[in-house]
């Protein structure tokens, strides 16, 4: 089954062919660039950057699979969550070719897709499993009971991780996007020279809270700002780095063994964070967990993972009509 998928949730106009877990090809067109002028995501503009490119993106989707419109089977498209406008733009394209093709369109969660990047490159990788979807919308801890049912034990209560990375990354001056900038420039983390918070909830066992972190190092920046003081910005990255994957790795691993799973995967943005990834690689050995990742082009934004999950979403007939409409929020249960 060839599906053709359309990913626009964001920045990334994407498109690509898949056929179940195979990827037979995958184009992502980025506006980065031009929302690096304003230090972060301008919704009116990617909305606009994503009617331009779509049409073509979708073109070069199918000319590097090596197929032609009519060879798909079906359409689908990322409809929620995500930006309202860049959603609303790749949902009535798919919906517009489902028509004109007269072709099953299937729609897709966001999160979902994200947790299917996995299965591309992991044909061993099968539910159930835990997974901690880390992204900068989003910080969850899903038990995946089937490749479309999930169940959350746990997530963020204001910030989320990456948005955590990606804010406190501004506030130091560093190049948008932030969170991939923090990674990179980052050294040795030092928790004595820069004592930042590890925050808690008062409730909710595997729940998240970055909202403390993000505001003790905005306070940082300002008060040596006022004070004529310069900061040690790697060692900065690094301390914030350290702090977001002790909450992330301790949350995981604790719900792991509370409800008995020895396979965990990690899903979203965030996934391509190199302490994450170390780390938990250590830990997960160590206790005997099989692990797995998205490959790393597979960990932002892309209409590849789109298509495998469509592909699931197809066989429990999750398909979708004329009515279908975008949501900017929606729970990936």
């Amino acid at each position: 089954m060839k599906i053709l998928a359309i990913e626009s949730s964001c920045d990334e106009t994407a498109a690509a062919v898949t056929e179940e877990r195979q990827v037979l090809s995958s184009i992502v067109s980025t506006q980065i660039a031009e929302h690096r002028i304003y230090g972060g995501v301008v919704p009116e503009i990617a909305s606009r950057r994503h009617t331009e490119a779509i049409s073509a993106v979708c073109s070069d989707a199918l000319k590097a699979a090596g197929i032609t419109y009519s060879d798909i089977d079906a359409v689908a498209a990322t409809f929620a969550p995500g930006l309202i406008g860049a959603l609303l733009v790749g949902v009535n394209f798919a919906k517009g070719l489902s028509m004109a093709l007269n072709k099953p369109l299937i729609p897709v969660h966001h999160l979902r897709s994200h947790i299917a990047a996995n299965y591309i490159d992991n044909p061993e990788l099968k539910p159930p499993f835990l997974c901690l979807l880390v992204s900068g919308g989003n910080t969850v801890i899903a038990e995946v009971t089937d490749y479309t049912k999930f169940k959350i034990l746990g997530g963020t209560r204001d910030d989320a991780a990456g948005e955590c990375f990606d804010k406190t990354a501004r506030a130091m001056g560093l190049a948008y996007p932030g969170g991939v900038t923090l990674d990179k420039i980052a050294t040795t983390a030092d928790p004595q020279k820069y004592p930042l918070p590890f925050p808690k909830v008062s409730s909710g066992e595997f729940d998240f809270s970055f909202s403390g972190l993000k505001t003790a190092v905005m306070n940082l920046v300002n008060n040596s700002a006022q004070k004529g003081e310069e900061i040690d910005v790697p060692v900065v990255c690094a301390t914030v780095r350290q702090r977001v994957c002790d909450m992330l790795i301790d949350k995981t691993l604790k719900a792991a063994e509370k409800y008995g799973y020895k396979t965990l995967a990690v899903a979203g943005g965030v996934s391509a964070n190199s302490e994450l990834r170390a780390r938990l690689t250590e830990e997960c050995k160590h206790k005997g967990i099989s692990l797995y990742f998205p490959e790393l082009k597979y960990c932002g934004d892309n209409a590849a993972m789109v298509g495998v999950q469509a592909f699931y979403e197809f066989k429990d007939g999750n398909i979708g009509d004329s009515s279908l409409n975008a949501a900017a929020t929606m729970p990936i249960d």
